[in-house]
């Protein structure tokens, strides 16, 4: 692949004319890393577009931050959260993880702190203590946000199926080419038209940038 071309016209696609240097340098890594991989195009323009999903545009790992609003909360946890609850633990981040994901994902309870210590990190937002475990990063999880070991777990989780038991080869091959079933890799169906939207754009551009 050009990389030359393939920025040039990603920049236009997807990034409204216009690349930092944090951008360039986390979609770089991802396409050098990708260049001792003998598989589909179409993997690598998926994992690009979850990428750009899960980290707002940045291209980089970032750490779920979870500062939401009352409604934000509702609107987004409504199964952990009652009215009442989300006026008490609203714009606060440790209160909202710990309450949202405690006793599930191998978590353990609100009090014990995982849900804040586990939260969404990396650059697919590995969540929960049992995926941190799978890495060997549980006793350190901030390595979720390492460059290096951001890409491992983008790579492992969604060319082996170790997220959600889903794999890349299961929604792309000889036969197949599902963009929006290709979701439930890292989250059921959540935004999976948006997801597959953006992952048409990144296969135009890398085929364009052979």
């Amino acid at each position: 692949m050009e990389h030359a071309k393939f920025f040039a016209a990603v920049r236009l696609s997807l990034f409204e004319g216009r690349l930092s240097a944090t951008q360039v340098r986390g979609i770089e890594a991802i396409l050098c890393a990708w260049k001792v991989q003998p598989f589909d195009s179409r993997w690598l323009a998926y994992m690009l577009a979850t990428v750009y999903h899960e980290t707002g545009g940045t291209m980089c790992a970032v750490s779920e931050n979870l500062n939401y609003s009352v409604a934000g909360l509702q609107a987004t946890f409504p199964k952990y959260f009652t009215a009442a609850q989300a006026a008490v633990c609203a714009r606060q981040p440790p209160r909202i993880a710990n309450r949202a994901y405690a006793n599930r994902m191998g978590n353990r309870d609100e009090a014990s702190g995982d849900g804040w210590r586990y939260r969404g990190r990396g650059l697919v937002q590995i969540t929960g203590r049992d995926n941190y475990a799978k890495y060997g990063i549980v006793d350190n999880p901030d390595m979720a946000i390492d460059p290096v070991k951001a890409i491992e777990i983008l790579f492992d989780g969604m060319i082996n199926g170790r997220f959600t038991g889903k794999k890349l080869a299961d929604y792309f091959s000889a036969t197949v080419t599902d963009w929006i079933g290709a979701r439930k890799i890292i989250n059921g169906t959540d935004r999976a038209a948006d997801i597959a939207g953006y992952a048409k754009k990144f296969a135009a551009v890398v085929e364009a940038a052979r």
